[in-house]
């Protein structure tokens, strides 16, 4: 299933135009614009057969409302939304290297943006959102995603406590992040199926997503020793490239 949407801003265009060309429909360009990287977005949309239109900044402006376009927006068909009937076959298909990201109710959606990105690099699996109280994948997110909102699956699910217990049913080792924790990050064995659980940036992991973890851990911080000290975007890049550097 696809949706209509605009995507803003020459990060997030561009990033579209590289990685995702055949969903980008329209590309409207602020009328005067001399920004190089704006000449370069109009040169590749042509390229690509693209459709692209000079516009006023009153048109750019009705379009993504409060958003900054810095006088660039596309129309975006997005690519496949995920159901969550179809994480068994994500963890399944990994054949015994899923990576997952869990994040438990970010509401910043800069924060989810950034981890979407950190998840695409890392080559994860898949991201697991709750469907309530967690920002979902909109306008911001993508923007800030640099095109990775479209380049790894995000799952949202109905109970995140459920999926966690499925997710245990087929083999998945759930790690969550706590800075009380005992264990170190660096002391476990991540080359498997494995589930790095986070919490959102208020109140961290909540009591049912505490108690489905296999295990609490921390990541060790010298000047601070607590993972509430680190935005969970950096905590979920910390926490996905340790996997990485164990699956070499």
């Amino acid at each position: 299933m696809s949706q209509k949407q605009w995507i803003a801003g020459i990060n997030a265009v561009s990033a579209a135009l590289e990685h995702d060309a055949e969903h980008v429909r329209e590309v409207l360009i602020e009328a005067g614009a001399k920004n190089p990287r704006i000449t370069e977005i109009e040169s590749n949309a042509r390229r690509l057969d693209i459709d692209v239109r000079r516009v006023a900044t009153q048109a750019l402006d009705g379009v993504v409302g409060n958003l900054r376009h810095q006088g660039v927006v596309a129309r975006y068909a997005a690519a496949k939304t995920w159901n969550e009937n179809e994480l068994e076959s994500l963890v399944e298909g990994a054949e015994g290297r899923a990576l997952l990201l869990i994040l438990d109710g970010v509401q910043d959606p800069h924060n989810l943006g950034a981890c979407l990105r950190s998840a695409a690099a890392a080559g994860a699996t898949a991201v697991i959102i709750p469907k309530d109280k967690s920002v979902q994948v909109n306008a911001t997110v993508r923007k800030t995603s640099a095109g990775a909102a479209d380049s790894v699956a995000v799952i949202p699910v109905t109970n995140l406590a459920r999926t966690m217990r499925d997710l245990q049913k087929l083999g998945v080792w759930l790690y969550g992040l706590a800075g009380e924790a005992d264990t170190s990050l660096y002391a476990l064995d991540l080359k498997g199926n494995v589930g790095l659980v986070l919490g959102g940036e208020a109140d961290g992991l909540r009591r049912l997503t505490r108690e489905n973890c296999d295990q609490l851990v921390r990541i060790p911080m010298p000047g601070g020793d607590s993972v509430e000290s680190l935005n969970v975007s950096v905590a979920a890049g910390v926490t996905l490239f340790e996997a990485v550097r164990q699956r070499g």
